[in-house]
Parts: C-alpha cells; sequence; structure tokens
C-alpha cells in the first residue's frame, strides 16, 4: 500500500508539471527539466519558476496539513477535530489578515510569525480548556466560536481597510499554491520539514496517549510533553501553509480518516506516514485540476479542497451510528 501511494504521488507530481493552463508538449518539459532550453523560452520560465514550485508548494502544504489534522485527532481524541473546525485555521487568518491590511506585508517571515501567534493563541485556548472541559463536543463548540469570533473581527478589519488590500486579502483567502516562489522555498520547505520530522517524534508518546491517561504515565510518557509538543507541531504547520497558501480547508479534517479506511488501523507508526501521502496526493490533485481551465485562469484550491473534504466527513458521520 505504501509503495503504491509513493507511486501515486510521483504520478501526481508528474501530472501537475506536464500539464497547466498554458499548453506545452510533455517532450518540451522533460527537456527543461532535463537543462535543456525549449523552443519557446517563455516555457523555461513557466516549467522552473511557476510549475516546478507550485508541485513543491502543494506537496508540502498537503503533508503539513494532513498530519497537523492527525495529531489535532489523536489528542482531543476526537475525529472532527481539525484546523480549521478548531479554529486554528481562523486564527492564523485573522493574524495574517491584520498583517497583509495594517502593515501590507508579503510572504516570508512576517506573515509566518504573525500566523504562528495567530494559530498557537487559539491552541493555548484549547489546550486550556481541554483540561477543564472533558467533552470533546464542548471543545468543538468553542473551536466554531473562535471561528465566529474571527470572522467578525475580520469583517469590522476589512470596513477599515483599503480596497486594494480587502482584494489581496480575498484572493490570499480563496487559496493558492502559486505564492511561493524559488526564491522562497528554502525557508517554506525547511519550516514545514522541521515541522514533520517533530511529528514522528510524537509518534510513541500519541500511541501511549490513545490509550488513556493513566495508561500513558505508567508508560512513562509525559502528558505536558506531548501537550507542548502537538502545540508547537501543528501550529507551525498551519501557520507556515497559512501564510504563503492562505486557509486550506479540509485536508486536515478529511485526510487522516482516508488513512484510517485504507489501512484499517490507530497506530501512528502507520497512520502519520500514510496520512502525509495522501495529503500530498490530495494536494497534487486539486493543483492539476485549479489549473485546466485555458486562458491563463486557475481555480481557487479552496473549492476544491471543500468539494474532496466534505464527503469524506458526511460518510465518516453517517458510519458512526452512536
Amino acid at each position: 500500500m505504501f509503495i503504491l501511494l509513493v507511486l501515486l504521488v510521483i504520478g501526481a507530481a508528474a501530472l501537475t508539471i506536464l500539464s497547466g493552463s498554458v499548453a506545452i508538449p510533455a517532450s518540451d518539459v522533460l527537456s527543461i527539466l532535463a537543462g535543456e532550453d525549449a523552443a519557446n523560452p517563455a516555457w523555461n520560465y513557466i516549467v522552473w519558476q511557476m510549475r516546478v514550485p507550485a508541485m513543491l508548494t502543494a506537496l508540502l502544504t498537503g503533508a503539513a496539513l494532513s498530519v497537523a489534522g492527525l495529531l489535532l485527532q489523536s489528542y482531543f481524541r476526537n475525529p472532527l477535530a481539525g484546523p480549521s473546525i478548531l479554529g486554528i485555521t481562523s486564527g492564523s487568518h485573522l493574524a495574517v489578515a491584520i498583517t497583509i491590511l495594517l502593515l501590507g506585508t508579503t510572504p516570508g517571515y512576517g506573515l509566518v510569525l504573525a500566523a504562528f501567534l495567530g494559530a498557537f493563541l487559539v491552541l493555548l485556548i484549547l489546550l486550556g480548556l481541554g483540561s477543564v472541559v472533558r467533552q470533546p463536543v464542548t471543545l468543538l463548540i468553542v473551536g466554531i466560536l473562535l471561528s465566529y469570533l474571527s470572522s467578525a473581527l475580520l469583517t469590522l478589519l476589512s470596513y477599515t481597510a483599503s480596497v486594494d488590500g480587502i482584494q489581496a486579502l480575498m484572493l490570499w483567502g480563496m487559496g493558492s499554491f502559486s505564492q511561493v516562489g524559488m526564491t522562497q522555498m528554502p525557508l517554506f520547505s525547511s519550516l514545514i520539514l522541521i515541522s514533520l520530522a517533530g511529528s514522528f517524534l510524537l509518534i510513541k508518546p500519541l500511541n501511549g496517549w490513545m490509550l488513556g491517561d493513566l495508561y500513558a504515565r505508567n508508560l512513562g510518557i509525559s502528558l505536558q510533553g506531548v501537550r507542548w509538543g502537538v502545540l508547537l507541531v501543528t501550529g507551525l504547520l498551519c501557520a507556515v501553509t497559512t501564510a504563503w497558501c492562505g486557509p486550506i480547508a479540509f485536508i486536515g479534517l478529511s485526510i487522516p480518516h482516508v488513512a484510517r479506511m485504507l489501512f484499517k488501523t490507530d497506530n501512528h507508526r502507520t497512520l502519520l506516514p500514510a496520512s502525509l501521502l495522501l495529503g500530498s496526493l490530495c494536494a497534487l490533485l486539486c493543483l492539476w485540476l485549479s489549473s485546466l481551465p485555458s486562458g491563463g485562469r486557475t481555480l481557487p484550491i479552496n473549492a476544491l479542497t471543500q468539494l474532496f473534504g466534505i464527503p469524506v466527513i458526511l460518510y465518516v458521520l453517517l458510519r458512526r451510528k452512536g
């Protein structure tokens, strides 16, 4: 199964590079990737400065959001926990909106820091309430309320912003994998890869955590360590992806369920790499679908991820008869 997923991810990545809104013969694309010059000089720019960075961004973003969703569902022991449902993405969205509308910042260190602070604040609120409130549904309601609060503050902020600022924020909010250029790719990929490496260190603690607090303590697992590990890793993953790609919805919520259905296990040694590969595959397919319209137009990524994620969540809800 893992070999098949790896092959599918490689195939989807190749598909996003070979196809796009501008028709380029596959032979020319392969020649450009081999370091040769194409017959049309513009094709070199399209492949190396647009298609390859977008492919890498989708690959890393899908992996980051799916892993973040898995960590949150495991920590809260709730199948409906996820960056978008719990308000974590909304917190990053609001922080980035404040930075864009008030400071005019473009994707980079400033937006990453703002998005991380927004996600970190929401996670702190949820984790603080989680130590008091034992009902998972209550935490979900709190997350939804935080999302509404962020939307209300965003509306008030937009009311006083300039037209150009509102337009930039709207375009950013639709989601895109084309905002990370080759010059920004080292920073973007480094932050995500470091966070993903940190998530693998949480595999054993989360396996014990899923069996209950008492069992985890008997195994010598630090509950505070798990809490802060999940907080930092998911906060950074959500912050980096939201800052550069916008508030991508439903990948983090739905992909872990697809992994559980395919592999029929709750062991994070299997679920985490499976979610990582499935998230990358989903994001790459959404990128390919978004580039199908001709004339240089692309579809919003957020619309495509919701079309995929909503049926998965409905299936999970209907399957859980309790």
